[in-house]
Order: C-alpha cells, then sequence, then structure tokens
C-alpha cells in the first residue's frame, strides 16, 4: 500500500514538468528558445514521445493560465511570471 501512494499521479507528474518549464524559463530569461529547444533542455536530445508531449502539454496549460507566452517561434514567461519570480527571490 505505502508503494502505491509514494507513486506519483499523472496530475502530479504533470505539475512536475510544469514546474520544471516554468523555472527552466525563468532562468533562462532574457534568452528566447522555441518548444524544440526547451524539450531537448529538459527531456535530452533523443527524448521519447511521452517526454517531449509532457513538456508540450506543460507549455499549453502553462499558456492557458498566463504564465507563458506560447508564439510560433519561442516559448517565454510572462511579466507576471517573471514578477512572481522577481517576489520569490526576495
Amino acid at each position: 500500500m505505502q508503494a502505491i501512494e509514494e507513486r506519483k499521479t499523472t496530475w502530479g507528474e504533470d505539475e512536475s514538468v510544469e514546474a520544471a518549464v516554468l523555472q527552466q524559463l525563468l532562468d533562462l530569461h532574457p534568452t528566447h528558445l522555441t518548444l524544440a529547444e526547451l524539450i531537448r533542455e529538459l527531456a535530452g536530445e533523443n527524448a521519447a514521445f511521452a517526454e517531449r508531449d509532457s513538456v508540450e502539454r506543460a507549455v499549453r496549460h502553462l499558456a492557458s493560465t498566463g504564465l507563458l507566452h506560447e508564439g510560433e517561434d519561442f516559448v517565454a514567461p510572462t511579466r507576471a511570471a517573471l514578477r512572481f519570480s522577481e517576489l520569490q527571490d526576495r
């Protein structure tokens, strides 16, 4: 039973990937990354479909909640995400 409780849920895994995506983009700001570059940064050069898909889902969700700009060329944190990061660093 304990082993089951220690496993992350799909929701928990998604949140972990979202946190990693946002943190990576905040750490690299003002550098702009393409989605493909972001995937390589987080999942590696030869990432499997599931790893690429999890980063893509995270970017879509973070963009829908107003924390990322997802353009055709680049992915970048919004001003709100940058300001929150500044406040967290105090």
